[in-house]
């Protein structure tokens, strides 16, 4: 076993085209950024390099990952997965984006639970028929998630009803983040806890890491580098793609900028039900979304109030809320009732499609 270990190759063959491919594509996008390409051409293809450089950040994390277990990986991957991301809205909040990058923290969320499940949904049910998500892990997280998103939502509801808490928006955004940061530290241990029945939920004939070490952390570094970099490139051509595509920033952050972030979750996830281990994709889908409520939206409000970005705070729009809560009620259901099958995913497919759609015109 371990001969064959040793003599299986470091890189097979979707390995070289997303190393290829990003590279690429990361040059083509500084051409276009430094060259003046055209607004729209230039959008789509630093929009494709974050997609792939994403992809090969999340293919690094799942071979350090594997060395750790798969609560590790869930989280790495989640964690560092979520960087284009964090990038993208950094440089957004810069620019002034600020509705991009609410949009976006929502879109994000509902990406996941609605688009990225739904489809995880659809073609595991297609392939092995009704899936089990019934386990402890499962369940946990989906409680989680909800207490986190929920916690998110409070300050919206506290503006809408004018509240006194509602005239100090800054502030008690502000002390919403810091609880919500303290929450994802107590969760840690839960996460990174390895289990006796993990190796039940991982997916069948998983495969030993075929990258040394030092192989995926440069991978990792590198790619973390130059999503920095093209994430950058991305905001400042987004505005006039924009402008000419007659987009709404509502529909750009909820829709475009989401799933260019998350497509570590947005392929790994349908991946792994594509293979039957529903409990594991279902695991891994919802990390994304408790990180964002958690982590990614308390830190973009923390550093947009101490760096003088455009001030973010966890005031969202009313229909933004919405859509966030019942996506998130939906998920709880699907999650608790234990299984899912084909119809439940193409059903989740179709809000988001309706979702995606009520934003359109911003």
């Amino acid at each position: 076993m371990t001969t064959a270990a040793t003599a299986s190759p470091t890189f097979i063959r979707s390995d070289w085209i997303v190393v290829g491919g990003g590279a690429a594509l990361v040059a083509l996008a500084g051409l276009a950024h430094f060259g003046g390409w055209n607004s729209v051409v230039a959008f789509l293809v630093s929009a494709a390099a974050v997609c792939l450089l994403a992809s090969l950040v999340g293919r690094s994390v799942e071979q350090l990952g594997d060395r750790f277990g798969p609560g590790a990986t869930g989280v790495l991957q989640s964690a560092l997965g979520n960087l284009p991301e964090l990038f993208i809205c950094i440089f957004s909040l810069r620019a002034g984006l600020v509705d991009v990058v609410r949009a976006a923290l929502v879109g994000s969320i509902l990406a996941n639970l609605l688009l990225v499940l739904g489809l995880a949904f659809l073609v595991g049910g297609l392939k092995h028929g009704t899936q089990q998500l019934g386990s402890e892990r499962a369940r946990t997280i989906v409680v989680l998630m909800l207490l986190s998103v929920t916690a998110m939502a409070i300050p919206s509801l506290a503006h809408f009803v004018h509240s006194p808490a509602g005239e100090h928006e800054q502030t008690f955004s502000m002390i919403v983040s810091v609880i919500l940061l303290g929450l994802f530290a107590l969760s840690l241990p839960f996460s990174l806890r390895k289990d006796a029945n993990d190796t039940a939920g991982e997916p069948a004939g998983h495969e030993a890491p075929r990258w040394p070490l030092w192989l995926a952390i440069a991978l990792l570094a590198v790619a973390g580098a130059l999503a920095a970099f093209v994430s950058d490139w991305f905001v400042v051509a987004l505005q006039p793609a924009m402008d000419s595509l007659n987009i709404s920033q509502a529909f750009a952050g909820l829709v475009i900028v989401a799933i260019a972030g998350n497509a570590i979750e947005n392929v790994v996830g349908v991946q792994l039900a594509a293979r039957g281990s529903s409990e594991y994709a279902f695991s891994i889908v919802l990390n994304s979304p408790i990180q964002i409520a958690l982590v990614l939206a308390p830190v973009l409000v923390i550093v947009s109030q101490v760096f003088g970005l455009a001030t973010l705070t966890l005031v969202l729009s009313p229909m933004l809320v919405v859509s966030l809560l019942l996506a998130i009620i939906l998920a709880a259901f699907i999650a608790f009732d234990g299984e899912s099958t084909w119809l439940e995913g193409a059903s989740l497919i179709a809000l988001y499609g309706v979702i995606a759609t009520a934003f359109w015109w911003g």
